[in-house]
């Protein structure tokens, strides 16, 4: 785009937002903040155990509850600190509840403010009923379905 002369230097840096990019940066050292001082053991003495569906479902249940409370960024980082080392099927439930459970709000995913910023930019303002009664619906089904299938997957590859 700069070679062709179809964007300018100072407008590539304005699209790529540096004040957003630096709040997302300030955002994961006080996580990392958070974890060092207290909300890690919180975390920690919260997490299901074992790799049974139930087990499974609590985990993304949780990673979704946290994601909407403070959003998906710094619930990955948090809740990725603290999974035991080898609970893969952990791990993967609480992937599934930071990023389909975040759909309950706009807050609580890095996508959806984007998303969001990116319509108003254009001078679209998305209805925020339909999207919280759409949300409502979907969000619960796709987490309980994608865990599931989670769970059978790991019970097919072992």
């Amino acid at each position: 785009a700069l070679a062709r002369r179809r964007a300018s230097a100072t407008g590539l840096v304005r699209a790529a937002a540096p004040g957003f990019l630096a709040f997302v940066v300030a955002l994961a050292v006080v996580v990392q903040a958070a974890v060092d001082h207290g909300l890690g053991d919180v975390a920690r003495d919260s997490l299901p155990t074992g790799d049974g569906l139930a087990a499974l479902l609590v985990m993304a249940v949780l990673a979704a509850i946290l994601a909407n409370l403070v959003n998906n960024v710094p619930a990955t980082l948090v809740l990725a600190s603290v999974v035991p080392s080898g609970a893969t099927g952990l791990l993967l439930a609480m992937l599934l509840g930071v990023n389909v459970g975040p759909n309950l709000s706009y807050t609580g995913s890095l996508a959806t403010l984007l998303w969001r910023r990116a319509v108003r930019t254009a001078g679209v303002e998305p209805s925020r009923g339909a999207f919280f009664r759409f949300a409502l619906f979907a969000t619960p089904i796709a987490l309980v379905l994608a865990t599931a299938s989670l769970w059978l997957t790991l019970q097919v590859t072992g």
